[in-house]
């Protein structure tokens, strides 16, 4: 599991996406959710613009995670 930090309140999917890396920019991110299974805290998720709080978990194609984090 790959933890991010945030500093601000929230964190959209994706902005989540891109600053992990998993693309490599924004314009991806509608095409990516499209064609990949997303779980957030286990719930099927496929908008881009969910805002993410600190303690949530995104599995993306069952086999990588990523756990938000507040600082």
């Amino acid at each position: 599991m790959h933890k991010i930090s945030i500093k601000t309140d929230f964190i959209t999917l994706g902005q989540l996406l891109k600053l992990s890396g998993v693309i490599t920019n924004g314009g991806e991110a509608k095409f990516f959710l499209l064609n990949n299974k997303i779980l957030v805290n286990g719930e099927a998720e496929n908008r881009r613009g969910r805002k993410l709080f600190g303690s949530e978990i995104v599995k993306i194609n069952d086999d990588f995670e990523l756990f938000v984090e507040k600082k």
